[in-house]
Parts: structure tokens; C-alpha cells; sequence
């Protein structure tokens, strides 16, 4: 049985998937990983682009969304079709290295935790990129009382409890922090490790566009926070 399964979004990226396939497949050498590529809604050729490469790669599905519904709309189409006792996600743009599956893989086999929740903490960033960081993880902090520290790192895995204990997540990017702060809320034991976050080669972000991008971002996401306080 796969042990677990990464769920990838993919909004107009039709032009990371042919490399992202092939930089998995350069990693990923066991049963125990499966990947679940989600079609959320493109408006390019991604679909013909996973239509021409999937079936190169036993190690990967997919599924379609016709209509893009959010980020996190995307990703929970994916997880409720897994089946593994970990599931998780990352994203397609290849700032997120393949091979940081296998460091979390490892720690998984490694730890006796049955409730266990692996997340990312990126480095080799801009300086304000992680000032804009910083800021949103003191003020999620504050607000939820929890210790939320680089919220949107990748990867996500954890284990299957939680989405069947926290089984209504939001739509939009709060996704990450939604299902973060669920597993601390639940008592899950957190394990971080440091991953690189190079620069996006292919193909631009859906939200990472600008100054004025970051700020309604951030706008959306502190305004979802004040709303967890009396939902999660």
C-alpha cells in the first residue's frame, strides 16, 4: 500500500508539468509515493500537457476540475480520491524540490507519531519576501494563539485523521493555514525541515504578482484569520 499521497494543483502550468514529472521521476524510486496531479480550472493547455506525459510515470494520477473553484478547492478534490495513510500537497511551479518528498518520507517512517504533520520552512529567500512572511506569521500567531511560523511552506504532509476530523477547509490560499493550525489544534506533532525555495523559472504566479498582489493576499488571509477564531 503507498504510504503516501501528494496532491499538486495545477493552475495554467503547463509549461512546469513536463519538468516537474520528469524531476519526480528522478526521485521518487519506491511504491511508497504517489502523486496526484489536479487539473484546478486551466485556462491553458495544461490538461493536453498532462494528457501527453502522465502515462509515462506510474507513480502519478490525475483528475480535472472544469472550473476553477480556489487553491484549496483544487487540492481537496485531490486528497478525497487518495487513499494512503499520509496524504499532503505541494505545488507545481518547481520551487518546491522533488527530493524534499523523500526527506519526508523518511521522517515518517522514522518517527513513532501516528498523528504527525510535515511541513517545509523555506530558506534562500528575499529579504522581503521573508519580511512579508515574518509579518503574517506574528499576526496569525497573535490572533490564534498558536505558534505559526512560515504558514505557506511546502511540502504539507500529514496524516489522514485530520481531513476526516477537519473535513471543511476554505477554498483560497488559506487553505495552508487552515489545516496548520488544525493539526496544532489537534495535537499533532509538527515536524519542520528546512527546504530551499529557488526562484520560479516557468509560467507566473496566480497570486504572487506584484506589490499589490502580496497586500490584497495578505488582506484575505488576515481577514480568514480573525474568522478561525470562532470556526476551528
Amino acid at each position: 500500500m503507498t504510504l503516501v499521497s501528494i496532491v499538486i494543483p495545477c493552475y495554467n502550468e503547463s509549461q512546469n508539468i513536463p519538468y516537474l514529472l520528469s524531476a519526480l521521476a528522478q526521485h521518487i524510486h519506491t511504491d511508497q509515493i504517489s502523486i496526484v496531479l489536479v487539473n484546478n480550472g486551466s485556462t491553458d493547455d495544461t490538461q493536453d500537457v498532462i494528457d501527453k506525459h502522465i502515462s509515462k510515470y506510474s507513480f502519478a494520477t490525475s483528475i480535472t476540475i472544469p472550473i476553477n473553484k480556489g487553491y484549496g478547492f483544487g487540492i481537496f478534490q485531490g486528497l478525497k480520491i487518495t487513499q494512503s495513510p499520509f496524504i499532503g500537497w505541494m505545488h507545481a511551479d518547481l520551487q518546491t524540490d522533488p527530493q524534499d518528498l523523500i526527506r519526508a518520507l523518511s521522517i515518517i517512517r522514522q518517527s513513532p507519531e501516528k498523528n504527525l504533520f510535515v511541513k517545509g520552512r523555506r530558506r534562500g529567500r528575499p529579504f522581503l519576501d521573508r519580511l512579508f512572511t515574518s509579518g503574517m506569521s506574528i499576526f496569525t500567531s497573535v490572533i490564534l494563539g498558536r505558534v505559526l511560523v512560515d504558514v505557506n511552506a511546502q511540502p504539507n504532509i500529514f496524516s489522514r485523521a485530520l481531513i476526516e476530523s477537519f473535513p471543511d477547509p476554505p477554498h483560497d490560499f488559506s487553505f495552508d493555514l487552515y489545516y496548520y493550525l488544525a493539526a496544532k489544534k489537534a495535537g499533532f506533532t509538527i515536524f519542520r525541515f528546512n527546504t530551499i525555495f529557488p526562484p520560479r523559472k516557468y509560467g507566473s504566479s496566480s497570486w504572487n504578482s506584484g506589490l499589490s498582489s502580496r497586500f490584497s493576499f495578505a488582506r484575505r488571509t488576515l481577514l480568514y484569520t480573525l474568522s478561525l477564531r470562532q470556526h476551528i
